[in-house]
């Protein structure tokens, strides 16, 4: 490792992760987001391919960031020296796609490296395709996002199992490996190595960790978990192989990290979006004037459509069916401790409380827009900055919560959804980044890609004020 050129320089955990486990055959990094997993990763991949240990990797992701392994992380951190091709997964592809993916099986000398979305192997094909790779490489197989196989009953988990075995070296990535229960480690641990926990079936690990009681609901007879047991035990088997990292411990990371999580869009949204650029362009037709107020009006009526709903002429709230909320419980299962959720709309705050409170329990998330009580809103955010309480998602409306406020407990901050409004963004950053945070703070958008969803994001990020820069033609090339 001591002549290994990195791209770019390692952190101090970064680094301590490598020397420890770029040679191993299996290995867990359980590392909180923005702490730099993909770069751990990536040069893990590169220093094995310098040695001569392998010649391909598989790359697994969940369908919001699997493409940002390919546009992003990979060119920003592959060292230069490293020859190298990639090619993202798609069951219908293009000409250009379908040979990327043919290059993949290319006999020479360059690092082949395959990128595919976790739910390609719900299906046979996607499942075939990988085996087709590994079996035509020695390869390293990871799994990012490791808690989208947590469940042992689920055919995509089962799939990467199986597809697994023919990988020489095998790696897990995840923020927070436990999301519900420590039950939850069974099957990430089992891609690794089915003898790493020393049980030989699921049923047989619940019953050495988890406490039942058996009950009975008309004909039907359960177990039901009431607690959980001997997790020191656990905790003791992990250590020989997972290395473990939160973002407290990294003293040397940059005060902030911004990332991204796709959210693609629905059939219905794609065609209610389609039907709105094509009323907003004809605005432009004639070459009149546009004035800002009509002009941000259309970019709104966009922008809610990516966000699953649209408010009619008349009034009405119509939802569309969207992936947006679950893209936002994956990335809440990727981290640890409290959160800032941001998002522009009412609906949003509200749907976003409720997904919180059902999937962790009444008490765990707190709102804070236009209809919060003046009398309860110290309240809220005395409650969040308390680390002993509950309250470990606070849902606010920007233009409400985003002045003023002290919410340093948070080293996460997502937004749901985006003001055009520069002073509002920087504004909503900077509650948890300020005087009293003793760490870094990553922030997380969430983006349905070629739309004005994405354009508003890079705006705001190259500190652009859409709302008095966005006029006339300028628009038009927008929405084109």
């Amino acid at each position: 490792m001591q002549d290994y050129r990195f791209k770019n320089e390692p952190y101090a955990h970064q680094a301590a992760y490598l020397h420890r486990f770029w040679q191993e055959p299996v290995a867990a990094l359980f590392a909180d987001m923005g702490t730099g997993k993909s770069f751990m990763l990536i040069n893990n991949m590169c220093m094995l391919y310098d040695n001569g240990h392998i010649n391909g990797a598989l790359i697994i992701a969940p369908k919001g960031v699997y493409r940002n392994w390919v546009n992003v992380e990979l060119p920003k951190h592959i060292p230069d020296h490293v020859v190298w091709k990639t090619a993202l997964w798609n069951p219908q592809p293009n000409k250009a796609e379908e040979a990327a993916m043919d290059s993949m099986f290319d006999i020479d000398d360059v690092l082949h490296i395959m990128v595919m979305n976790v739910e390609a192997f719900s299906s046979e094909k996607g499942k075939k395709f990988a085996e087709r790779f590994l079996l035509s490489h020695t390869a390293l197989m990871a799994v990012d996002e490791s808690t989208t196989i947590k469940s042992p009953s689920a055919q995509r988990t089962k799939n990467i199992c199986k597809v697994g075995r023919f990988a020489q070296y095998r790696r897990i990535l995840t923020g927070s490996p436990v999301t519900k229960s420590p039950l939850d480690l069974y099957t990430q641990c089992a891609f690794l190595d089915p003898d790493l926990l020393g049980f030989s079936s699921f049923f047989a690990f619940q019953s050495r960790y988890a406490t039942t009681v058996k009950r009975t609901m008309g004909a039907r007879s359960f177990n039901q978990i009431i607690g959980y047991r001997r997790l020191d035990e656990l905790n003791d088997k992990l250590q020989s192989f997972a290395f473990r990292v939160t973002k407290e411990e990294c003293v040397d990371l940059p005060p902030k990290v911004y990332t991204r999580r796709e959210v693609p869009l629905t059939d219905e949204q794609e065609r209610a979006y389609a039907q709105m650029k094509k009323m907003a362009l004809a605005l432009f037709e004639d070459g009149s004037m546009v004035t800002t107020t009509t002009a941000l009006t259309q970019l709104l009526r966009m922008h809610q459509i990516c966000c699953g709903h649209l408010r009619t002429d008349e009034g009405e709230l119509r939802e569309l069916k969207n992936n947006r909320l679950g893209a936002l419980m994956e990335c809440i299962e990727e981290t640890s401790g409290k959160a800032i959720i941001w998002a522009n709309y009412t609906h949003d705050i509200l749907a976003i409380e409720r997904a919180l409170s059902k999937e962790y329990g009444g008490g765990c998330a707190a709102t804070y827009y236009g209809d919060t009580a003046a009398e309860d809103r110290p309240k809220i955010v005395d409650k969040f900055q308390d680390p002993n309480s509950e309250l470990r998602f606070f849902i606010g409306q920007p233009k409400t919560g985003g002045y003023g406020l002290t919410l340093t407990e948070a080293q996460t901050v997502i937004y749901y959804s985006n003001s055009y409004d520069l002073e509002v963004r920087l504004q909503s950053e900077d509650r948890a980044h300020r005087i009293g945070q003793k760490g870094s703070v990553t922030y997380i958008d969430l983006i349905a890609p070629k739309t004005v969803d994405e354009k508003i994001v890079e705006a705001l990020r190259n500190k652009i004020n859409i709302a008095t820069e966005v006029l006339g033609e300028d628009l038009k090339a927008w929405l084109i």
